[in-house]
């Protein structure tokens, strides 16, 4: 085999590669990876007294509930994301442009050929632009996901993540939340709202048929990439 051969044999083996792909992965949802422990800014402790009856070490709760306070427990997020987006941009430019020169007259009289003005000029220009675009957007998160206590901060806040994955007949669904929770949004049945969450990251999104057919395809991502020539 020569070596234009091979070289076509490997381009369309790249090629082909390539959109396999991004059949495959078309549809697909990228979660984020686990959050990592916050590293925390610590004071430095007093040196305990000699002969106190103070130690220092976890607190003794008797008169405790069920909510979520330390690393390893369980907390119910309840998901209310609604977000709504609407631009409007209207763009008009006109500009119209004249320009006359009177015909010179010589020894009194205009100087022609052929009985035509030869030195009499005007110009006229005109120009118009108009743009005018429109964008809505317009999302809906709802349900109820339970993550897990990762990390007690030193000021009470919990550091939270957990996901669901939902396995249905043409696909799986993934939702996953990760942030940090103050413990007094934590209602007494132990549940908070996502919106109540700091530095919330959810994600939701599916894989399988109909997360593809919902997927815009290789070749149509390539018209509306900045690859595109038109």
């Amino acid at each position: 085999m020569n070596r234009i051969a091979l070289t076509r044999h490997l381009s369309v083996a790249l090629v082909a590669t390539t959109l396999l792909g991004g059949c495959t992965l078309a549809g697909d949802v990228r979660p984020y990876a686990p959050m990592a422990p916050i590293q925390p800014v610590i004071a430095p402790s007093a040196e305990p007294t000699a002969g106190a009856i103070y130690a220092a070490g976890p607190g003794l709760n008797l008169y405790g509930d069920r909510r979520a306070r330390d690393v390893g427990d369980l907390l119910t997020i309840t998901l209310i994301e609604n977000t709504t987006a609407t631009t409007t941009a209207s763009t008009a430019i006109s500009k119209q442009s004249n320009v006359d020169i009177g015909t010179p007259t010589l020894f009194g009289a205009p100087v022609t050929l052929g009985g035509k003005d030869i030195l009499g000029a005007s110009a006229a220009a005109e120009r118009d632009f108009g743009g005018k675009g429109n964008s809505a957007q317009s999302n809906r998160l709802q349900g109820n996901v339970t993550v897990t206590v990762i990390q007690r901060l030193p000021n009470g806040n919990l550091v939270v993540q957990g996901q669901k994955n939902l396995r249905l007949n043409q696909g799986d669904e993934l939702v996953q939340i990760q942030g940090v929770v103050r413990p007094a949004d934590i209602t007494p049945d132990n549940t908070i709202s996502s919106s109540r969450v700091a530095d919330a990251r959810i994600v939701y999104g599916g894989r399988g048929a109909v997360a593809q057919s919902n997927a815009i395809g290789w070749l149509g991502r390539f018209f509306n990439s900045a690859l595109a020539p038109f």
